[in-house]
């Protein structure tokens, strides 16, 4: 997949993340990812379409998104609940409209779908289209996160 792809989701993550949830993150090496089976407690997977058709999913450690989505509140939040789906599938949002709206800038066009969050211990994410899913993992001071790609070619 090209790097001119996956750079704004990237970008993106990192912008989101720091200005709505005063949380520096830092992105590690995008990887081919060949299974299904997420690392994490809760995720959020958004479908898109146009320049091709694919998902983006973000999947967050509960101690990660239970202190990003203090920092969005301003009070601390203690268990996966309605509130954190919620502030996960905004989450989601936000990073594809940012990425969508850089790739804009380069020609390619993307429309997004309505999210739908999963929660739980090693749950699984489908990607709807056949292509390579790039996963992109990332580091804070208090847990970690994947944002996975998956457009066909």
């Amino acid at each position: 997949m090209d790097v001119n792809i996956i750079n704004p989701f990237i970008n993106a993550t990192l912008n989101i993340l720091e200005t709505m949830a005063f949380v520096k993150s830092e992105a590690g090496k995008p990887y081919l990812k060949k299974d299904s089976v997420v690392q994490g407690d809760v995720s959020d997977i958004v479908g898109i379409t146009g320049e091709t058709n694919g998902t983006v999913a973000v999947t967050f450690d509960e101690l990660c998104i239970l202190k990003i989505v203090s920092n969005m509140f301003g009070e601390e939040m203690k268990e996966i609940n309605s509130e954190i789906s919620d502030a996960v599938g905004e989450l989601t949002n936000m990073i594809s409209g940012q990425a969508r709206k850089e790739l804009a800038e380069i020609g390619k066009v993307f429309q997004g779908a309505i999210p739908t969050v999963i929660t739980g211990k090693n749950h699984k994410l489908e990607a709807m289209t056949k292509g390579p899913k790039i996963a992109i993992p990332f580091k804070t001071d208090f847990g970690s996160f994947t944002i996975e790609v998956c457009l066909e070619e």
